[in-house]
């Protein structure tokens, strides 16, 4: 595993697990949970999941990574537009795991250099995709211009 040189660090904690309370220890994240009725839960309204939070969390760091590797490119991807579906499921192994699509969208950059600019975010630069590299199925859609 490699060691990181520590830039900031981010604290939340949750009380009540999926049925819960999550929140930032600077108050910038407070959000309650709930498990979706699709999973056997009571899916109450105006809550998230963790998921959720995950989803949101991977777009925008992929969305950064994108523009940050066109800026090395000298193409302007600060425009793309960056959606994560995160699956939650049974594993064949037992357990749960997960699974993430990102689409990434940006009509203004042709679609090979759109490819080319996500391909080497997600295999070189987003930490999130760093993370879940070999763990998690992670597929990309690009939609160029």
């Amino acid at each position: 595993m490699d060691k990181i040189d520590p830039k900031f660090t981010a604290t939340a904690t949750a009380t009540g697990g999926r049925n819960g309370h999550t929140a930032a220890d600077d108050g910038t994240v407070s959000v309650d949970l709930s498990v979706p009725k699709a999973m056997g839960g009571p899916g109450k309204p105006g809550t998230a999941t963790p998921e959720h939070l995950f989803a949101a969390g991977y777009a925008a760091c992929f969305g950064g990574a994108v523009d940050f590797v066109g800026r090395q490119h000298r193409k302007n991807a600060a425009g793309a537009k960056v959606t994560a579906a995160v699956s939650i499921g049974p594993r064949e192994g037992g357990g749960f795991g997960l699974a993430v699509e990102l689409t990434v969208e940006d009509p203004t950059i042709p679609q090979a250099e759109l490819e080319a600019l996500a391909k080497e975010a997600h295999e070189k630069i987003c930490p999130y995709s760093h993370a879940t590299r070999g763990n998690v199925d992670v597929r990309l859609t690009i939609k160029g211009g």
